[in-house]
């Protein structure tokens, strides 16, 4: 069994947004060779998210208003967290609604992935940089 790990680090400027994922895993996916078997790509952050879903402008648009319904950055003294000098208590919350990781199968060398499916790494409190995971295992 072969195993393959990737650390993709990057940037995001704005406190919110959205980066696609995927072509970076299909390049790790022929970086390690792995012709059958399964990809990890996980947020090493705790306030940041790897989801699959469609590239479609207005669905990350809606993602992010439902979101912040759920957990409104403001007002930031309406959570315990800041009270440590920290203002992302809704960051670590959107990150729990998002999820933490994706796993995908590969087979014959690439992504098994639905038609419209993409990998998708969403930030919560960024503006600093942060780093994805990509583990590989398979033959």
């Amino acid at each position: 069994m072969k195993s393959y790990r990737k650390e993709l680090w990057f940037n995001i400027l704005t406190r919110v947004g959205f980066m696609n994922l995927t072509p970076d895993v299909e390049q790790c996916v022929v970086e390690s060779r792995v012709q059958e078997g399964l990809v990890l790509v996980n947020a090493m952050h705790i306030t940041a998210s790897v989801f699959i879903n469609d590239d479609e402008r207005g669905l990350h648009h809606d993602y992010q208003a439902w979101l912040e319904k759920l957990a409104p950055h403001a007002p930031v003294n309406q959570y315990r967290h800041n009270d440590t000098g920290e203002d992302n208590a809704d960051a670590h919350m959107k990150r729990e609604i998002m999820g933490r990781e994706v796993v995908v199968a590969i087979t014959s060398g690439r992504l098994d992935l639905g038609p419209w499916e993409q990998i998708f790494y969403e930030e919560f409190d960024g503006r600093r940089k942060k780093r994805v995971l990509v583990k590989i295992i398979g033959e």
